[in-house]
């Protein structure tokens, strides 16, 4: 009978650490460099001085883009269609309007990715972006015609003075502009999302045919469908080190109790954290806990607590403070949460001169090993 007893706590003990180790490991998401294209129609506003809906005109925007890492990216942009300009004057109002078209090349930061880390199954991501382009203006005839219906209705302009219109222009004409905005896209599946777009641009003062004194510009509102070409991601499993805490079970018959014998051997937790993070996260806070178990059960053991950090992030100085505090972090965690006394503790930080693993976001990790 107590052999039965033995055998079948074998097994359970077999099973549990069986468990243990499916647990430890998790699947991560892995970005891959993609190119997009987005597709965006929305309406303009044009600074001017007349009333703010008689300067409205409508707008489209054709996207090519290439996101390099998760959070930064470069698009070409080309935004196209009609500006508005106008003037009011002893209770007469002008109005005219023209086209345009206009390439940029911008810069994209993914705000979402930076702050709260990667992952592509993200609802929603918020962005921003700043870049430079040439703005081709043509078909100003409007402007030309209010310019003779002011003639005519309040004279010719008496020379020194301002004219009505006095940068009008003809023709097509090329400008430089500065621009920046922000988007918030709502991801629809992996290949497909959708968003809007706000956007300021500022070029010359002479792009509306007034002479203001100062620049020009117009905001664009858009929303639009944006496409992944190809795989933005690929998935991997981290498995981790198995638990080799084992129980050997010995029993003698000779009409006596069963005598059982522990030995003790060290157990090693591997707690990852995010890119530029030095908070336990709850997923990795069950390592800890098993380390402070660990100690708890065994009062002569003791732990070493090592911190690092990725090679591929920052600088020597800041992969160092951040070892330091992944290490501390743990330790401090180990003490309060766990009462484990600090002289039981080693602390050491490494920043990223050791890289423990082949794949660099996985150096961003504390190693504690109990023994």
């Amino acid at each position: 009978m107590n052999m039965k007893k033995t055998l079948f706590s074998a097994l359970l003990a077999v099973a549990a650490l069986t468990a243990s180790a499916q647990e430890q490991s998790k699947t991560e998401y892995v970005f891959q460099p993609n190119w997009y294209i987005q597709l965006q129609a929305g309406a303009q506003h044009t600074l001017g001085e007349i009333d703010f809906a008689d300067l409205v005109s409508p707008t489209a925007q054709v996207t090519l883009g290439y996101q390099f890492d998760k959070v930064v990216g470069a698009r070409l942009a080309v935004g196209a269609w009609q500006s508005k300009a106008g003037s009011e004057m002893k209770g007469y109002k002008y109005k005219w309007s023209w086209n345009y078209v206009a390439p940029s090349i911008d810069v994209t930061a993914n705000l979402s990715n930076l702050f709260c880390g990667y992952n592509p199954k993200r609802l929603v991501n918020v962005g921003i972006f700043a870049g430079f382009g040439a703005n081709i203006a043509f078909g100003n005839d409007e402007a030309a015609d209010a310019e003779k219906n002011m003639v005519s209705t309040f004279g010719q302009p008496v020379m020194g003075d301002d004219q009505y219109t006095r940068y009008l222009w003809d023709g097509s004409k090329a400008r430089l502009f500065g621009r920046a905005g922000a988007t918030v896209d709502f991801r629809i599946s992996d290949a497909v999302s959708v968003g809007i777009e706000v956007n300021a641009n500022t070029l010359n003062d002479k792009y509306n045919s007034k002479k203001a004194g100062n620049s020009d510009w117009y905001f664009n509102a858009l929303a639009g469908v944006k496409i992944n070409l190809g795989k933005s991601y690929t998935t991997r499993t981290i498995e981790a080190p198995a638990p080799v805490v084992v129980e050997k079970v010995v029993e003698k018959v000779v009409e006596k109790p069963v005598v059982v014998e522990e030995k003790r051997e060290e157990i090693r937790r591997d707690i990852f954290f995010t890119i530029r993070a030095t908070q336990i996260t709850l997923a990795e806070s069950t390592k800890v806990k098993e380390i402070g178990e660990y100690l708890q059960k065994y009062p002569e053991a003791t732990v070493t607590v090592t911190g690092h950090a990725d090679k591929g992030t920052g600088n020597a100085k800041i992969n160092r403070d951040l070892s330091i505090k992944r290490a501390n972090v743990v330790a401090d965690a180990l003490r309060t949460q766990y009462g484990i006394e600090a002289d039981r503790i080693t602390v050491e930080a490494v920043g990223d001169t050791v890289q423990p693993y082949a794949e660099n976001d996985l150096n961003r990790v504390t190693i504690c090993i109990a023994k």
